[in-house]
């Protein structure tokens, strides 16, 4: 009977992210390959048996991209508020508790000023984990406010987008973020400042249609999806067999929507190199490289 209790104390208990015995094995979302937790967080979310990108949390993508002990956080301040009074199978005051407490932020998005390789910009990072990164009117306040306050400061701006689109316990109130987020970034053109859009696994909704897309530069993550309907909504519409790959990030390559598609080891260093060059040729206009870039 002591024999069968200690087996009982020892059995394995899951992590948040379905790790097997006390999180510290990792099954790879995309060969299924078992990796150690350690080994996967030192090599940045990325599986070394197939290449897989597994979404990566905010803290850790900041320390990625920020040069050590550059970032300084802006957002935070601006709390969501549940303005509808929406419910579904739960109140959505009640689902916001649940997630702040979880995340330790109020809403789906971190934004700070930062340094990358020595140049000064305005980092912003959605946090998938909260809520989907569904963009409401907190998410979309903070890129404006970073946006202008980049302009303020003569920073570049980086996002980093993550997101399941729009949040739909806000209703139109989120749908208005997409057209505040646009204008903020004009203002920033208008300043002729660099604005990099990198699209991780997934960019869709409200999110692609607005901010996510309109990066002078528009880098990507391997095999990200990036889309604004899924491919299962569009299939069932139009009756039809998708292509392979479809809506993936090497086939928006291929179609001319991104400028590169960059492993995460990479990201960093292109980002600054982007940056300097945009910074150089004075940023003409959005989605144009200085001449001879």
């Amino acid at each position: 009977m002591a024999l069968e209790r200690w087996f009982r104390r020892q059995r394995p208990t899951r992590g948040d992210d379905d790790a097997t015995p006390a999180g510290l094995w990792v099954k790879c979302s995309a060969c299924h390959a078992q990796l150690y937790r350690k080994d996967l967080v030192a090599h940045l979310y990325v599986c070394k048996e197939c290449g897989h990108h597994e979404r990566m949390p905010v803290a850790a993508r900041i320390a990625m991209l920020a040069d050590e002990g550059s970032f300084e956080p802006w957002s935070g301040a601006v709390r969501p508020v549940d303005a509808l009074g929406f419910v579904d199978v739960e109140p959505y005051a009640e689902r916001l508790a649940a997630v702040q407490h979880k995340a330790g932020r109020p809403d789906a998005i971190v934004t700070g000023a930062a340094r990358i390789e020595g140049e000064r910009v305005a980092l912003a990072v959605m946090d998938f984990q909260f809520l989907g990164g569904s963009m409401g009117s907190v998410v979309g306040e903070e890129i404006a406010r970073a946006a202008e306050r980049a302009g303020e400061e003569e920073r570049a701006l980086v996002m980093v987008a993550a997101s399941g689109g729009a949040r739909m316990q806000e209703g139109a109130l989120s749908l208005m973020q997409m057209a505040k987020t646009t204008v903020a970034l004009e203002h920033l053109a208008s300043r002729r400042l660099p604005y990099v859009s990198v699209l991780t696994d997934p960019t869709t909704g409200g999110v692609t249609a607005s901010f996510a897309t309109l990066g002078d530069v528009i880098f990507a993550e391997p095999d990200a999806l990036i889309c604004f309907a899924g491919p299962r909504v569009i299939q069932q519409t139009i009756k039809q067999d998708l292509p392979a790959g479809f809506q993936r990030a090497e086939f928006l390559l291929r179609k001319g929507m991104i400028d590169d598609v960059v492993p995460r080891g990479e990201l960093k260093r292109r980002l600054a190199t982007v940056i300097g060059l945009l910074r150089a040729g004075g940023a003409a206009a959005p989605g144009a490289l200085p001449a001879g870039a």
